[in-house]
């Protein structure tokens, strides 16, 4: 009677190959997912623009005949929840850009770098 029966298994050059594909892999979808998440930030804040100057306009029909929106009023009004605000009780995208309002227009605040840097 054999005790010990033959055992087949992987040779350590198929696990090399193994690896070598797998890294191959690994190194052509990181740079394009990291490029896609640049692209999901741009377009999150271009829609959270967008549904701030929805808002400003909803304001500007309640409120006829005025020519500059009350900010505190729009933050207590449509953003009381805090959804939409940042920190500081600001208007900003979730990547962290501002969103700057200028009488009934919304728009993007480019961020500056910084002096130190």
């Amino acid at each position: 009677m054999k005790i010990y029966q033959k055992q087949q298994g992987f040779t350590l050059v198929e696990m090399l190959i193994v690896l070598l594909i797998i890294s191959i892999l690994v190194i052509v979808t990181i740079p394009n997912v990291t490029k896609h998440f640049a692209t999901i930030d741009e377009k999150g804040c271009d829609a959270y623009v967008r549904m701030v100057q929805a808002q400003i306009d909803s304001y500007h029909l309640e409120n006829p005949g005025v020519q500059e929106v009350a900010l505190e009023e729009l933050k207590n009004d449509y953003f009381a929840d805090g959804k939409g605000l940042n920190s500081q009780g600001e208007f900003a995208c979730p990547d962290g850009t501002k969103v700057e309002i200028n009488g009934l227009v919304a728009k993007q605040v480019a961020s500056t770098p910084s002096a130190n840097q």
